[in-house]
Order: structure tokens, then sequence, then C-alpha cells
């Protein structure tokens, strides 16, 4: 067993602890990464990536079933449920050895096992219950990230209750499908199995689907998904769950009634639990609320020298947040001059169902309930020029501004590109810019992307095309 002392040691190689090692590396640190399983985490291996591969083959699948609306025909079309999956875990292998390289390439020691705390200062590693190496470092990040949260008495079996990790590689198409949350992960399953023609059914405890964007996104994506054939069903309660041989009866409970839905398959998509079993947090004064570490705009917790990031520090839970948060806590810990602490504002959020969800900053709602007063502008796709040539007329771009000051205090879209197009608005709001700038600024034509100019326009009394 080897003692090794570095400068920084990592714990976890997902999109947060890869980065923050990488970056520590760069800034001239010794660093060491400690990783149990697979390098790039969750996100790469079983979550971002896999299912964006998962999502592309299903969006081919609606194109080539609507052909004639672009002048084309063709016959049997049909698709290899085993081809799709195999293509999935293709890509997120060649990234995974990808970020591998990265690792090399920057010199960072990478230990294959999983971490302990083991007094100040110090991590313990081991693999199969042996010790690997007694690591030592004046700071020590902690990005063990999360799993998937399991309903009592309806826990996973990856066979008939699925959580992210059994959608990702069925072995058969399911004909009929439930799905359990209407959050990011819920959706994206629910879009892939409906795009290749599974009857699918969607079960949320709040009162509409995707219940943490603006409502009027929400009421756009639920009328869309309906239009798409998905059965909604929101303020439900799963009271149960009865397995068969090879189906799943599920009691679900809406507006006081109780009905019994049998599918072949049913997907666990409601939350997720940090990875705080384990860490040696125990006699640390690192505190844990709701399984997640309590940090502070630095990733700081309160043992000094041990730091917190991504999934495991709470939310919002995604990949771009988790690496953003390494790269602020590394640079603080390094002395980088112009390093700013966390605006978790900024930070926008990306749905890949069909159609797809975007936003960043405070909904109209929230906006209005944070003593705002606002302005608020709209424009739908059917009035810009390149959605219309794509075949893709369904969606619209909201703006919500301070009256007062022209701040930008929120962005929200649903359609065709729009995961894409958000970027522009989080540029905007880092740069704390006002309606002015955006109004005077030029949009190429013709772009879906000029919905957003119109948006803005529209906010002030001014949009042309609509």
């Amino acid at each position: 067993m080897a003692d090794q002392s570095f400068d920084l040691i990592v714990l976890g190689g997902g999109p947060g602890g890869y980065v923050s090692a990488i970056r520590a590396a760069q800034l001239g640190m010794k660093t060491a990464l400690v990783e149990r399983e697979h390098l790039g985490g969750i996100c790469l291996n079983w979550g971002c990536i896999p299912t964006k591969a998962l999502l592309r083959s299903s969006e081919i699948n609606h194109l080539l079933h609507n052909l004639k609306d672009y002048g084309f025909a063709a016959d049997n079309i049909r698709f290899d449920l085993a081809a799709i999956v195999k293509r999935s875990r293709g890509v997120a292998k060649q990234l995974s050895s990808g970020v591998a390289h990265l690792l090399k390439k920057n010199k960072v020691t990478v230990f294959d096992g999983s971490g302990k705390l083991a007094g100040p200062h110090t991590l313990a590693v081991e693999k199969d219950g042996k010790p690997v190496a007694t690591l030592k470092a004046p700071h020590i990040i902690l990005a063990t990230g999360a799993r998937a949260r399991q309903i009592p008495g309806m826990e996973a079996d990856e066979k008939l209750i699925w959580s992210y990790k059994g959608a990702m590689v069925p072995t058969a198409m399911p004909k009929s499908l439930l799905v359990i949350g209407s959050g990011a992960i819920g959706i994206e399953f629910a879009s892939f199995y409906r795009g290749l023609g599974a009857e699918v059914t969607v079960v949320e405890m709040m009162e509409r689907v995707l219940p943490v964007e603006d409502e009027e996104i929400s009421a756009a994506a639920r009328k869309a998904f309906e239009k798409q054939g998905m059965k909604i069903i929101t303020s439900a309660t799963v009271k149960g769950a009865k397995k068969g041989a090879d189906s799943v009866t599920v009691t679900v409970e809406a507006v006081g009634k109780t009905q019994d839905i049998t599918v072949d398959r049913v997907i666990s998509a409601v939350g997720i639990v940090g990875n705080v079993e384990g860490l040696g947090l125990e006699g640390t004064k690192v505190k844990v609320d709701r399984t997640h570490v309590v940090i502070d705009e630095w990733c700081r917790t309160g043992e000094p020298g041990v730091y917190a990031i991504g999934d495991l520090a709470g939310p919002p839970w995604l990949a771009h947040k988790a690496s953003h948060e390494g790269v602020v806590c590394v640079e603080k810990i390094a002395g980088v001059k112009d390093v700013h602490p966390i605006d978790w504002s900024n930070i926008p959020g990306c749905t890949y169902c069909r159609p797809q969800v975007a936003s960043v900053g405070l909904t109209e709602a929230k906006a209005k309930a944070a003593g705002y007063t606002v302005k608020v502008g709209h424009f739908p796709f059917i009035g810009n020029g390149k959605a219309i040539a794509m075949g893709e007329p369904e969606g619209m771009v909201k703006t919500v501004f301070d009256a007062k000051t022209g701040a930008m205090l929120g962005a929200h879209m649903i359609g065709a590109e729009v995961t894409e197009m958000i970027q522009g608005y989080v540029i905007a709001r880092t740069l704390e810019t006002t309606e002015a700038e955006l109004m005077h600024t030029v949009f190429p034509h013709p772009t879906i992307s000029e919905s957003m100019h119109e948006a803005v326009l529209d906010a002030y009394g001014r949009v042309i095309h609509f």
C-alpha cells in the first residue's frame, strides 16, 4: 500500500471531479483523482451522453415516419433496438476513454478504488475491501455524485421496474410503459420510448409536468406530449405496484380517484439521493442536509480543507453546474485573482425531450413572488421562417425582465434546438445585459434564434413579426 502526498485530492471522476482535477493540474497543483467505477461518472456513462444518443435515434424514427411532409417516401420502416442501445453504449465508452486520456495528458494521478476521509487532510483508498493507498493533501474535493431515489415498495429491479440504468439498456421494446416523475429524466425517457412507438403514461405528483419550468412552458409541453399520444396524469400519487410474470400493475390515485394501470415496464424517475455514505464524514464538521453536503459560494464545507461539488452538493443536479463548481473551487484554492463565486441563478437547464425545453433564471411566477414588477415577452415559432422551413413550427420563447432596470430576470423556451439557443441568454445574464443591448443586437436570418430577439422586443411592445 502506497502513502502519497498531493496538493489536491478529488474523490469522484464525474464531470465535476475530472474537470476539477484537470484545472488543478493546469494551475500547477500535484493532483490525485480517486474513482471507483467509471471515469466520466454517471453523466458520461449512464446519463447525459448515452441518453442523448438514444433520443437521437428516437428523433430519427419520428422523422422517418413523417417523410411525406418533406417530399420523401419509404416503405417497411423499422428499427433494431439492440443496435440503438449498442450505439448509445459505444458513444459513452468513447467519451470515457477520452476522459482517461485527458487526465493522463494533464499528469493527474488516478487511483482505482473507493475513498474515505481518514483524519485531517487524509483520504484512505481501498478496492474490494483491500487497502490501496493513503493519500494526503491540504485540500480534498468530494465529488461523489448521487444515485436514483427509490420509491419504498417499488424499488427498481431493472427487470420490470427500471431506474435510469435499466431504461437505458432495454433488451426488448416494451409495448406499454409507465413513467413515475416528469422531471428532465422522466420526460426524456418518456419521449424516447414514445418516439419508438410505445404507449407511454406519465404520472407526476405535482400539478404540472416539468414542474421546475415556467408554467406556460409546462402547459405547452403537456399539450405537445399529449398530441404525440402520451397519457399525462398530474397531482397523482403512486400507491403501490404488483408485479406479474412480464408486466406491472400500478395503483395511481389522482383527484380523489384510484385506478390500476397495467404496463409492460415502469420507469422510476423521482429524483436523486446524494452519495454521502461511507465518506468518513462522521466526526467532521461537514454538514449534510437531506442527503446533500452543505457548501458556501466557494464550495467549502464546514470542515477545513474539505470541499464538495456537483450532485453531492445539491441542486441544480446538472453536469455543467458540477464542472463549473469544480473550476471555481479549484481556482479559489489556487488563489486565482479574478475568480468569481458561484451564481446558481445563471445555470441553464435543458430537457432533451421532443419538443426540447430550456431555461435560465427566474420564472414569471418566481420573479413576481420575489417582488419584481415584470415585463414579459413571447414569440411563437409559427412566426419564425426557419422554424416553419424546418417543419418545426411548434414552440415559443418567453422572456421576463425587471420593469424598473431592464435586467433580464429569466428566459424560457420550448421547441426545436432551444437547448442550443439558451446559451445566448445565459451569456446575456452573465454580462448583466439589459433589454437595450439585446434589442440592439443583430440576430442572423433565417435562424430560429431570431425568436429570441423578437421575444425581447415583445416585452417592450416592439415585436415585428407577430
